[in-house]
Order: C-alpha cells, then sequence, then structure tokens
C-alpha cells in the first residue's frame, strides 16, 4: 500500500520535528478527543445553497473509536429533497417530515462537540451548516481531505469512499457499525475517523504535537 515511503517520509517526519519545537508542552495527538461530523444535504438547487437533512457524529479519545458514542438524527429541512440528493443518499421528504430542526439540538450538540477537535473529510460543508450557531466556538478543525493529499500524495482520488477502499478500512467500519453505508451522516463521520487514525498511523505522528494535524 503505497504511502509515505523513503526520501519522502524523511523530509515529512523532519518537517514535523522542526515543527514541534514551536509547541513543546501541547498535548499530542494521541491525548486529543476527536468528534467527527458529516451532514448530508437536501440537495442544491440554482442560487440557493443546500441545507442539511441528517446529522451524524462520532468521538475517538487515545485513538480508539467510541461506538458508544455513536448519534445521529434526520433534520427537519425548510425545501424539499431534491431528486439528485435522493438518489445520493435515499433521504426522502417523508422520512425527515417530523424531524427535529438543526437549530433544536443546540444543546445536544454542545454536549457532543464542545472540547473537542472536529474532523471532516473536507470540512467546508460542515462549517457552513454549523452557522446556524454563529458563536458555537467548536474547533479547531482537521481536514481528513487535506492531510491525505499530504501524507498519501499522488492519489488518482481522494473521495472518502476511495481512500477508505484503499486502505481497507471498510471491515472495521461494519464491525463498529454493521448498517454502515456510504453517504448516510453516521457512517460517513465514522469512516472519516477511521481514515485519521490511519493516517496518524501511516505517518507515524501520534506522539507529535496535535497542532501538526493542521499544519499545511
Amino acid at each position: 500500500m503505497p504511502a509515505l515511503t523513503g526520501s519522502r517520509l524523511r523530509n515529512f517526519s523532519v518537517e514535523l520535528n522542526r515543527y514541534s519545537l514551536f509547541f513543546p508542552v501541547t498535548p499530542t495527538i494521541r491525548e486529543i478527543s476527536f468528534a467527527a461530523l458529516d451532514f448530508e444535504s437536501a440537495g442544491e438547487r440554482p442560487n440557493e445553497a443546500g441545507v442539511p437533512v441528517q446529522i451524524g457524529i462520532v468521538w475517538m479519545h487515545d485513538l480508539a473509536v467510541s461506538p458508544d458514542s455513536f448519534y445521529w438524527s434526520y433534520l427537519k429541512a425548510s425545501r424539499p429533497v431534491t431528486w439528485r440528493a435522493r438518489q445520493i443518499h435515499g433521504i426522502s421528504d417523508e422520512a425527515i417530515r417530523k424531524a427535529p430542526e438543526l437549530l433544536s439540538l443546540w444543546p445536544e450538540l454542545k454536549r457532543r462537540l464542545g472540547g473537542r477537535w472536529m474532523v471532516a473529510h473536507g470540512v467546508g460543508t460542515e462549517k457552513r451548516y454549523l452557522r446556524a450557531f454563529p458563536m458555537h466556538g467548536f474547533g479547531p478543525w482537521i481536514d481528513t481531505l487535506t492531510l491525505s493529499r499530504k501524507i498519501l500524495p499522488g492519489r488518482s482520488s481522494y473521495a472518502l469512499s476511495d481512500l477508505v477502499g484503499e486502505l481497507s478500512l471498510e471491515a472495521d467500519a461494519l464491525s463498529l457499525l454493521p448498517d454502515f453505508r456510504w453517504h448516510e451522516a453516521l457512517s460517513d463521520a465514522l469512516a472519516s475517523l477511521l481514515l485519521l487514525k490511519k493516517l496518524i498511523e501511516l505517518g507515524g505522528i501520534a506522539d507529535h504535537p496535535a497542532e501538526v494535524l493542521m499544519k499545511r
């Protein structure tokens, strides 16, 4: 399985060691509590951004995923789910008709996301939907898409499903979540967390200061 090898790995390690000098007493990656977040959307329409219809959250601490932390909910949307979005995630208007609105989940999200480092594969969507809570203060954020490009250079695809397949992580996902399936918020949150764990292993950075995960 190609990853960082030879001179590329040595250069990456030297870069991280230099970076570590600036954070001599900060927690290591191993000591951080992570919360992976994923939203599924009602789909984009002309001149109108998508709105969330499902949320999933998973925790990891000491580089161990916690099944007890699994959380998901449908979300009531302000408009119908587009046909294209339904083909991707299978969520219908009927499924979310009686679901809670995102704003009503603030106490739950504050408890589950507060004080943890946030993880997502391509953080733009998750950050955008959390703007519903302007002063939420969640973070810092780790983008597994950015980190994958650094630790696994030269891939033709950095889609979450492709990386999970290449790294043989789907069996781990199914063992933790038997109903695992792509484009379902809890499943995608779990996949991004398993990917982060594997990238940390491949990069040999578990005992480096956690801030190296944000270094571009």
